[in-house]
């Protein structure tokens, strides 16, 4: 775990604090700032409240008053109750919030994933949420955890937990075919052994990498994943690929597709150290042009070969300012409220 001087992180709160409190401000006119010092790394005692404002989830609470409170008294489908309910112990077993059975971090688990079930019965439940969702509650209350988390569902990942797994085959293609240009030998490698991308890449997507990498790179990736969306999934899926299978030397252990899948599956730990890893992905020159550009190329050969989708998911958006411009916070509670009023009466 980088450690983070003492001095400086008070200085980075402060400086988030001054953000947290003027943040349509920020967001209007100093969004690259903000994606600076997210690319640094969010303070921790700040990193819940700064995801919710990132996400556009407190904006959402806010318009949502007392829907979550609704959502909990209902009783739920008996179906995805059962579902969930054997999922609890398998989140973080080894967390103080998660260790015991029917504690309240169990609990506020169940809570949050059987209102989504509620909130969006079409898409019912997903097993890779679980992950998400016990990642939100170690940062924030069961409320405000359960609109963070749909937001991810909604804005960042539309269609990933839907039940044919349409957008999820679509993303591992867009994958595949921007490796051929971050790492061509990582993607011959990968075509020659006819290893598709779906088992590699889903539970590293679906799950935003809260079960693969070390704790440490999971909160730093996740504070730029809620500042610049998806493009940071791939760019980490990506600088996994490259130096994993992209040198001749990496590749001499990695003959058949058995020895790549395990190499895959039991990742170095230097390259998923927190520092390393982050500077790579800053680096890594992935737009969000770049994968719109390939989704469309995919969706097109998808049309051709399955026909239409039949998951009819909303358009992603590209992290929090994306997020902001399509949903802008009502604007009444910022006007200045006056604390004299004169009553109207005839004209003297």
């Amino acid at each position: 775990l980088e450690e983070v001087p003492l001095e400086v992180l008070r200085q980075r709160e402060s400086k988030w604090l001054d953000m947290l409190n003027n943040w349509d401000k920020w967001m209007a006119k100093k969004h690259k700032k903000i994606r600076l010092r997210c690319q640094k790394g969010i303070p921790p005692s700040l990193r819940g409240r700064a995801w919710q404002y990132l996400s556009g989830s407190k904006v959402k609470l806010e318009q949502n008053m007392g829907k979550f409170d609704e959502l909990d008294l209902l009783p739920g489908e008996p179906k995805w109750l059962d579902v969930i309910e054997r999922d609890l112990h398998r989140q973080f077993p080894f967390h103080e919030m998660f260790v015991s059975r029917g504690g309240h971090g169990q609990q506020d688990l169940f809570r949050v994933l059987k209102a989504y079930t509620l909130y969006r019965p079409e898409e019912g439940y997903c097993q890779a949420q679980a992950p998400i969702a016990a990642v939100l509650l170690m940062h924030m209350p069961a409320e405000q955890a359960f609109w963070c988390l749909v937001q991810i569902c909604e804005k960042y990942l539309p269609g990933y937990y839907s039940e044919k797994l349409e957008a999820i085959q679509l993303d591992g293609q867009i994958l595949f075919s921007l490796l051929h240009k971050v790492s061509p030998v990582a993607y011959k490698h990968l075509s020659k052994q006819k290893i598709d991308p779906i088992l590699y890449m889903t539970e590293w997507f679906m799950c935003a990498f809260s079960r693969t990498l070390p704790w440490s790179s999971v909160l730093r990736v996740w504070d730029m994943f809620f500042c610049e969306g998806v493009k940071i999934i791939f760019r980490v899926g990506l600088v996994l690929l490259k130096h994993t299978l992209g040198s001749s030397d990496k590749l001499k252990s990695c003959q058949g597709q058995y020895e790549t899948m395990e190499r895959l599956r039991a990742l170095s730990p230097k390259i998923m150290q927190e520092t390393f890893l982050v500077q790579e992905v800053i680096e890594l020159p992935v737009t969000e042009r770049q994968i719109e550009r390939e989704h469309l190329i995919q969706l097109k050969k998808w049309r051709e070969t399955h026909g239409e989708l039949q998951c009819k998911s909303p358009p992603r958006l590209h992290g929090a300012k994306a997020i902001s411009e399509a949903e802008p916070p009502p604007r009444k509670a910022l006007e200045p409220v006056p604390s004299i009023i004169v009553p109207s009466g005839p004209a003297p």
